[in-house]
């Protein structure tokens, strides 16, 4: 560890304040917001550029210093490690140094989420405008940020000596490196033309494919993208629901959907747990809000959350009508992270369904190969080593999380500690090693009910 006098040092080791220019060869850049989003931003831009990441918690900057990124996320340390290597990457908390000389200032902000799935879009703006007055007249800034429609528009009329455009983010926790360098494409809003240069070379690298449109389009997009997925999922979990009743599966339903042309292999059609962490439900929400604000009645987007919301009650709702009364009953709970290859908790359903079950008075067990401690929240949740441990005793098990350590499991072994042999499995992961075992009584989302 660095003394204080040497990582004071390291956190202002950006470029020189150079003259702006387009910088066609190479546009430097300065990524504000170093979480998520923004650290594997900065350490694949710092690939191909000079890159300055700026973020206003100084542990978060101590920690990106040393190589380490604030969250777990599949090679980003190493990414993180290299850019600093090779001197394309730093880290400071100082929007001055940081901005200087600066072509883009790229925001790209995990934009906070309250449990209402409601945006807190003055977090994002109140450390935008802190870092702003860095920049020199004719800059861009580019919102990557969830941000409602209309922000680059009310940026543009508070800093008129700037430009603003929107790339709206395409963060796939635990797949985020590999999907940021192998776009299949980029959507960008602008308003400038002169601009468009410089942004194509920023993607280049990425993709070869960016589609340039109005500022409210782009913003729009990533509203209407991510609503569309939502209604995917609850359409599809609201047939599934009907199959359970009338003998269809689902899963069969899916797949006669999906070789429908106009649907297409790809569609976001798999039955399975309802939508969680707040990204999706996020724009559902600001999309709601919006036709509110515009006196616009809308009826399809509002549903959505409503139908997801029911959803969410499937696993608890399922383990009480095969388990009985939950009190006192051992419950192991397999996966607590959001997805698999991350480390977060935030708005995952497994967390939603362990504070159901210790209210419902029973005993949860968990497991998770992402998860080393547990917030205070789930105090009252015991946390094991392995599966064996979590499964020891349980009267009934709820997979949550597709870790593929899961499935590379003894089941057969595993099965034989159980109390009960009752698996809740919404996706239906684990149904080819649980199909053979003797006693197993496995369901899931669109699985017909039992005769």
């Amino acid at each position: 560890m660095n003394s204080n006098g040497d990582q004071r040092k390291r956190a202002t080791r950006v470029p020189k304040k150079l003259p702006l220019s387009s910088h066609l060869d190479s546009p430097r850049i300065t990524v504000l917001g170093l979480w998520h989003l923004g650290c594997v931003t900065a350490a694949c831009c710092a690939r191909h550029f000079q890159v300055a990441g700026l973020d206003f918690d100084k542990g978060t900057i101590a920690k990106l210093n040393s190589g380490k990124a604030p969250l777990f996320e599949p090679g980003l340390d190493d990414l993180l490690t290299a850019g600093i290597a090779s001197k394309k990457l730093s880290f400071t908390t100082d929007a001055k140094a940081a901005c200087a000389g600066a072509d883009i200032l790229w925001v790209c902000y995990d934009t906070p989420v309250n449990d209402n799935d409601e945006s807190d879009v003055e977090f994002v703006l109140a450390n935008l405008r802190k870092a702003l007055p860095g920049l020199q007249k004719g800059a861009l800034v580019l919102v990557s940020s969830q941000l409602p429609v209309g922000t680059c528009a009310r940026l543009e009329k508070e800093f008129p000596q700037l430009h603003f455009a929107c790339s709206p983010e395409n963060l796939r926790l635990g797949k985020a490196i590999d999907s940021f360098e192998k776009a299949d494409r980029v959507i960008v809003g602008i308003r400038d033309e002169t601009k468009k240069a410089l942004l194509q070379k920023l993607f280049a690298p990425f993709t070869q494919q960016v589609l340039f449109m109005r500022t409210e389009s782009a913003e729009m997009v990533k509203h209407a993208l991510n609503s569309f997925l939502a209604l995917s999922i609850t359409f599809i979990n609201e047939i599934a629901r009907l199959g359970e009743r009338v003998g269809a599966d689902a899963k069969e339903v899916a797949q006669g959907l999906k070789s429908e042309p106009r649907i297409g292999p790809r569609a976001y059609l798999g039955p399975g747990g309802p939508f969680a962490g707040g990204t999706l439900a996020r724009d559902v929400v600001t999309l709601t809000r919006l036709a509110k604000a515009q006196g616009e009645k809308i009826s399809v987007i509002p549903a959505i959350k409503q139908s997801n919301d029911l959803h969410r009650g499937w696993a608890f709702a399922r383990l009480q009508s095969r388990v009985g009364n939950l009190n006192g009953k051992k419950i192991a709970v397999l996966g607590l992270t959001y997805t698999t290859n991350t480390d977060t908790l935030r708005r995952s359903a497994a967390v939603e369904l362990c504070k159901k079950l210790l209210d419902a008075g029973a005993l949860v067990s968990a497991y998770d190969p992402g998860v080393k401690r547990l917030p205070a929240e789930l105090s009252s949740v015991s946390l094991r080593n392995d599966v064996a441990e979590a499964l020891k005793g349980a009267d009934a098990a709820v997979v949550c999380t597709e870790w593929p350590q899961f499935r590379q499991a003894d089941w057969p072994k595993l099965v034989k500690q159980m109390r009960g042999k009752i698996f809740i499995d919404a996706n239906r992961f684990l149904g080819n090693e649980l199909k053979n075992i003797a006693g197993v009584r496995h369901f899931s989302v669109g699985q017909p009910n039992e005769a």
